[in-house]
């Protein structure tokens, strides 16, 4: 760091990001009261990228890579992330975190009218920025029409009203932390409907792997159970070489009692599905996350996935 006293925090433009940033700089300096804090904005890849589908875009790292260029160019101390941002490989030199508690791991429906998801009538167009949203939901309501919707959170609720969507499926998490509860329409089970993003819902702060300093400041401030969540998910992630732009999904449950996680490996249309289970080691969580990443590969998901990464099969944006 610059100075003992100060903590320079890297974050996107977007107002999520921001207001997930502030929450972390909140945090510090409640614990460390003589903390200084200050935060830098960049604009990155995938916020520039308003005109299609992510998954066309051709790399795994849209929404952090110009956050780590700032990190290896000493300009910030460290990136607050959406963990379900980060690819699943990071940067040799690159250390990463997660940070408190983590918010409501669900997707969401903001629906214009209140109309639940399974009485929309067919053909309703719904905006979705994910691949593995839209396949999953394809299981459910094949007869909808998915479109992808991109541009931030006040973009795509602006074009909700504005467009031709009947519903918008987001990330609780995002939706909580910008107080917009009220226009929730519906909730997706993320153990039996539609599994979410690797570490969706978890903050991650990523710092360079010799700052000691900057690290003795995050390391209170992490959680043992959504670390435990974290390196399950994550490994399944890194195993399947996934970024957040494929159809795969995986979401560890861990309570006082018990701990188990969940995956699953989708075609874009949502016609194949692997998924499978296993209860995880509270001890070496990212061993059982390697175990489900093989199982998923075994059963199937290694073909999908195979498919999917060949430039001639990758998928359409609308039925």
């Amino acid at each position: 760091m610059t100075t003992l006293d100060l903590l320079r925090l890297g974050s996107r433009e977007s107002p999520l990001a921001l207001a997930q940033t502030h929450m972390v700089a909140e945090a510090l300096q409640r614990r460390w009261p003589q903390l200084r804090v200050e935060i830098k904005t960049y604009k990155t890849q995938g916020d520039l990228i308003l005109d299609k589908a992510l998954s066309k875009a051709g790399d795994k790292g849209l929404f952090v890579k110009e956050l780590e260029v700032a990190l290896w160019q000493d300009e910030i101390d460290l990136a607050v992330h959406s963990m379900k941002d980060l690819p699943g490989e990071l940067p040799p030199d690159l250390a990463l975190l997660s940070f408190s508690h983590r918010e409501d791991p669900q997707d969401v429906m903001l629906g214009k009218d209140g109309t639940p998801f399974a009485e929309l009538p067919p053909g309703a167009v719904i905006g979705t920025s994910s691949l593995r949203r839209e396949a999953q939901l394809r299981r459910i309501r094949p007869d909808l029409r998915y479109e992808v919707i991109r541009g931030n959170l006040q973009t795509r609720y602006r074009k909700l009203q504005e467009g031709p969507y009947q519903a918008v499926i987001l990330a609780a998490a995002g939706v909580k932390r910008l107080g917009w509860e009220e226009r929730v329409t519906e909730y997706f089970d993320p153990w039996e409907q539609v599994i979410p993003a690797v570490a969706q819902g978890i903050l991650g702060v990523e710092y360079r792997k010799e700052d000691c300093k900057t690290l003795d400041y995050l390391e209170p401030l992490s959680m043992k159970q959504v670390e435990v969540a974290r390196l399950a998910e994550r490994a399944v992630l890194t195993a399947l070489a996934g970024g957040c732009q494929l159809p795969l999904g995986a979401y560890c449950r861990v309570t006082d009692d018990a701990c188990e996680i969940k995956g699953v490996v989708l075609s874009p249309d949502g016609q194949e599905a692997i998924y499978a289970q296993l209860p995880v080691d509270f001890n070496q969580p990212a061993e059982s996350g390697n175990a489900l990443a093989a199982i998923l590969l075994d059963e199937g998901g290694r073909e999908i996935l195979d498919a999917i990464r060949q430039p001639q099969k990758l998928p359409v944006d609308t039925p």
